[in-house]
């Protein structure tokens, strides 16, 4: 896919909006930013982790540094599907996010059976690097989406997104299975994140106020992650319940 980057380094901002809050803010930003060429697209991910889920659980107690491995791509895929393997990592508040991509079959030749890409690069040792470093990484858990991009108009450095439909699953982890899964977020909620290279512009802090759009800490592999342990706890509490009763 033409103009997809390999490295970030950026600021990432979220907020969560209702409908009502959506739809001022679309009308706001018509002189601002401009939705891409691509429109809605759905994004499909699997987030790889230790058998412990040392990652994920390390992410949610906000340490000052944290990092994620996963496997994406722009649509449901087959096995010719252009995919991202990404590293991306979290430093005092900066994104950075550094990915290569291959068709899908062989980048789960690559993360599942360990058969390496054709061409060596500094981000593909990096990769090799994180799967050694971190023992035993395995397909943890599928993240999807339907995703609305917005980049600025005058400052090319101003993407917003809007994400909805969120959801997850531990069956069926593969990105030939598309937007299936438990639902994150509400009805009417949309997921909004703000990627800047710098500080927020006045005008756009000043649009945000005035709709009362305030930031959040929201990680949509963290969220389903809390619901799956949730959910195991109340099947733990039925079992035990239906044993003593």
């Amino acid at each position: 896919m033409a103009g997809f980057k390999d490295v970030f380094q950026r600021i990432e901002v979220k907020y969560l909006l209702d409908d009502m809050q959506y739809t001022g803010l679309m009308k706001r930003l018509e002189k601002m930013a401009a939705i891409d060429s691509y429109g809605k697209t759905s994004i499909l991910n699997i987030y790889f982790d230790t058998p412990d889920f040392k990652l994920i659980e390390r992410s949610l107690e906000k340490p000052i540094y944290k990092e994620k491995l996963r496997l994406r791509s722009y649509g449901t895929a087959t096995d010719d599907t252009n995919s991202f393997i990404e590293i991306k990592k979290k430093y005092k508040g900066v994104v950075y996010k550094r990915r290569i991509s291959m068709p899908y079959a062989k980048a789960v030749d690559y993360l599942m059976g360990g058969k390496r890409p054709e061409e060596r690069s500094q981000i593909s040792d990096e990769i090799d690097y994180f799967v050694k470093y971190y023992k035993g990484l395995q397909p943890a858990m599928a993240i999807s989406y339907d995703r609305i991009a917005m980049a600025g108009i005058e400052d090319p450095e101003l993407r917003i997104t809007f994400d909805t439909n969120i959801r997850w699953r531990t069956d069926h982890l593969s990105l030939k299975e598309g937007n299936r899964g438990k639902d994150i977020l509400l009805p009417g909620q949309h997921l909004m994140e703000l990627k800047i290279a710098g500080a927020m512009s006045l005008e756009l802090a000043r649009i945000l106020d005035e709709l009362n759009i305030r930031k959040t800490s929201f990680s949509k592999y963290g969220m389903g992650y809390l619901e799956k342990r949730r959910l195991e706890q109340c099947t733990q509490q039925q079992i035990y319940y239906s044993e003593v009763s």
